[in-house]
């Protein structure tokens, strides 16, 4: 299966040959030219590595880093930039950044760095979630438990995905927000409350054991009798 990287550079003569050494090794290049329309593709078609430049026109590769990582979305990130600022290396990391390369660098290295990241990839993102008696097929939005299986709804699905991921752990109402609507989303904290009650539906519809805890003004967690 093509691997999916997505480019995000606003020099076109740089996003043409990566591109080309991208498909020359059997991986699918997906571009941008712009932070925002970068960040936008980084949403919708679910790349496996992203190549993002620091330098960007309309959002700069730092916030296109801290926007997606902000929504819990933890695909690898490469920072690219021509400069050679050691505080701007850390700042990048610091905010979710999982490698930096800097101008001009050589089309080996940074193939091998992108197999690197696809390779820890494939080793820390399960294909199933799993908590309690619960099981989350992230390639079906499948929830399974002892009675059986229900499909998940868009935001349902990433609801519960970010509870899961931060199990023992109380996710405020804002930061749920975040995770499950995205940065930008004018939805209302009323939103969480309500795709709360669907999930608890969910579960009690697939004869789960596992309960979703509120704690008055901390937030939302999962609980299990033996988790």
């Amino acid at each position: 299966m093509n691997r999916k990287v997505l480019i995000v550079d606003d020099e076109r003569s740089i996003v043409d040959i990566l591109r080309y050494n991208l498909e020359k090794n059997d991986m699918t290049a997906v571009c941008a030219y712009d932070g925002a329309d970068g960040l936008r593709l980084a949403r919708e078609c679910d790349p496996d590595v992203i190549l993002l430049d620091v330098m960007l026109p309309e959002m700069d590769g730092f916030e296109v880093c801290r926007t997606l990582r902000a929504e819990g979305n933890n695909v690898p990130i490469i920072m690219i930039t021509a400069r050679e600022e050691e505080t701007d290396k850390v700042f990048g990391l610091e905010l979710g950044a999982d490698d930096y390369i800097t101008k001009p660098f050589s089309m080996r290295e940074l193939l091998a760095r992108v197999r690197a990241m696809l390779r820890r990839g494939e080793v820390y993102t399960p294909d199933v979630l799993s908590f309690g008696d619960l099981e989350l097929d992230r390639g079906g939005s499948l929830l399974s438990s002892v009675s059986g299986s229900v499909t998940l709804t868009r935001l349902e699905y990433r609801m519960l995905e970010a509870l899961m991921l931060n199990r023992g752990i109380y996710l405020s109402t804002e930061e749920l927000l975040v995770k499950v609507w995205g940065y930008e989303s004018e939805a209302e904290q009323g939103a969480v409350w309500v795709y709360v009650s669907y999930l608890r539906r969910r579960l009690a519809a697939v004869g789960s054991r596992v309960r979703i805890q509120v704690k008055r003004g901390v937030g939302y967690r999962l609980e299990a009798p033996d988790a």
